[in-house]
């Protein structure tokens, strides 16, 4: 392979995957960040942008392009979800027997409110829940364990004021 070929596709590999990751900054309100990482984005881009427009004659430059693009996407999405940043609450329904679940949440330092509400099966327990986005699948396996019939939906939140938070857990 072409030296200028795999140049290319590391170029955009870079590009995108910094593109994706400021998207996700903006969206999540880390302008600044996401400023910053702009400026790093478009010298990336001009780079790999002059490079395939110098040589178009080679179709496989192109192709290269492309590919870069699509790994770089991908390698982007890979790393905002190992940063986890941000929140995300849980909407749990339990059957009303397991009403110590609200108080057994709160004491792992999450924030949850519950009342008791009418279900097709009869009474039920409804919690919001609210965790920092890192902790989200130990949350999940944590009210599998006590309850594992549970129903769960789980959303982030664009914002929030107000309302009494803890220091969560690791």
């Amino acid at each position: 392979m072409d030296s200028i070929v795999l140049l290319i596709i590391v170029i955009n590999v870079t590009y995108m995957t910094l593109t994706t990751l400021r998207l996700i900054l903006v969206i999540k309100g880390y302008r600044v960040i996401a400023s910053f990482l702009s400026m790093a984005e478009v010298f990336v881009y001009l780079m790999g942008l002059t490079m395939v427009l110098d040589n178009l004659d080679k179709p496989l430059n192109i192709i290269a392009y492309c590919i870069g693009w699509g790994l770089g996407v991908y390698l982007g999405s890979i790393i905002e979800n190992r940063l986890a940043l941000g929140y995300v609450v849980f909407e749990v329904i339990v059957d009303s027997i397991e009403i110590e679940l609200a108080s057994r949440i709160r004491s792992k330092g999450y924030g949850v409110t519950s009342w008791v509400a009418d279900g097709m099966g009869g009474k039920r327990l409804c919690m919001k829940v609210l965790a920092k986005r890192k902790n989200e699948q130990k949350l999940k396996n944590y009210i599998m364990s006590i309850s594992p019939k549970a129903f769960i939906i789980s959303y982030e939140p664009t914002r929030f004021n107000g309302g009494f938070l803890v220091k969560l857990t690791e």
